[in-house]
């Protein structure tokens, strides 16, 4: 015979269990890296100066980072909402809270609705109104044209680049309540090196993604090299954006020849996908994106420290 718990265990239990549903629904390290990108373009803005010990620039960080979670927690758990019933269709997704009966849709809601509106109105009153809509602007193309167009048309891919190369451009926004043209080449980076990063992923997880019906590839069929070409025009514009990015002043020469042997890098690895067109090639393409970004990132608030 089963020993019952008591009643303030089993709810404690449930709590914790219900904590970590809440978690799912933010997607933290997904969420994370995007969230760090918009902290680089904060930094990199020409009037912020960094200094260790500045208390008060750690507390606009941490305030940016809060707020950029916040928002983009919501679009994640409203993509889950939109997608519950794909998501019930794919081994990697079909155990979220949602597919998995866990969580009523109406709960979820509630919440994407606080976390979202909440991070773009700390966003505008501890920063600027622009930096908040820019966010806002975001959550809303995220949620409601890149989610739902993903059954629809391959041009999801084009419209989710938006939204996920916003955050640098927020971060610089939020630093000088200005679009201008060094925000705009980080949203230009970030915006190009998504393409090959999201076909890679598409290519590897086609199976799960062709059985909930959504279509990431810029081709119908898996075998075609059109993907391996695409990626390479895409991320063989990053290359020239390091001297760009050097010519902005948004890195030091040593900054401007690790972004550059980064994007060939990352360029190299797409030439091997068209090439073989296999699985290995195509997660190569995957972990070279992987491995970009932070790259990228990290050369250019480095060399201004």
């Amino acid at each position: 015979m089963l020993r019952q718990e008591p009643l303030d265990t089993r709810w404690h239990i449930s709590a914790l269990a219900r904590v970590r549903d809440y978690n799912q629904l933010l997607k933290p390290n997904l969420s994370g890296m995007v969230v760090f990108s918009s902290v680089i373009g904060y930094l990199m803005a020409p009037n912020v100066h960094f200094v260790w010990n500045d208390m008060a620039l750690w507390r606009q960080i941490i305030t940016l980072f809060a707020g950029g979670m916040l928002v983009t927690g919501g679009a994640n758990t409203i993509n889950q909402i939109l997608e519950r019933e794909s998501d019930a269709l794919m081994k990697r997704t079909r155990m979220r809270p949602m597919p998995d009966g866990r969580m009523h849709h109406y709960e979820a809601w509630v919440f994407a609705i606080l976390t979202g509106l909440s991070g773009a109105l700390l966003l505008s009153y501890y920063f600027n109104v622009q930096a908040g809509l820019l966010s806002l602007f975001s959550l809303l193309l995220y949620a409601f044209a890149y989610t739902p167009m993903k059954k629809v048309h391959p041009v999801a891919v084009l419209i989710g680049a938006i939204p996920g190369a916003l955050p640098p451009l927020i971060g610089w926004v939020a630093a000088t309540n200005s679009i201008s043209a060094g925000g705009i080449l980080l949203f230009s980076v970030q915006f190009f090196w998504q393409f090959p990063h999201f076909w890679a992923i598409a290519w590897v997880a086609f199976d799960d993604y062709n059985n909930a019906g959504i279509r990431m590839l810029p081709t119908r069929e898996k075998e075609s090299k059109f993907t391996g070409i695409q990626c390479m025009l895409y991320s063989v514009v990053l290359i020239p954006m390091a001297a760009a990015l050097h010519a902005m002043g948004l890195t030091g020469t040593i900054g401007m020849w690790l972004c550059m042997l980064s994007g060939i890098m990352y360029f190299a690895a797409s030439v091997v996908f068209y090439m073989k067109n296999d699985y290995k090639s195509a997660r190569r393409v995957m972990f070279a994106s992987f491995i970009y970004l932070p790259v990228v990132l990290l050369a250019m608030v480095i060399d201004k420290l």
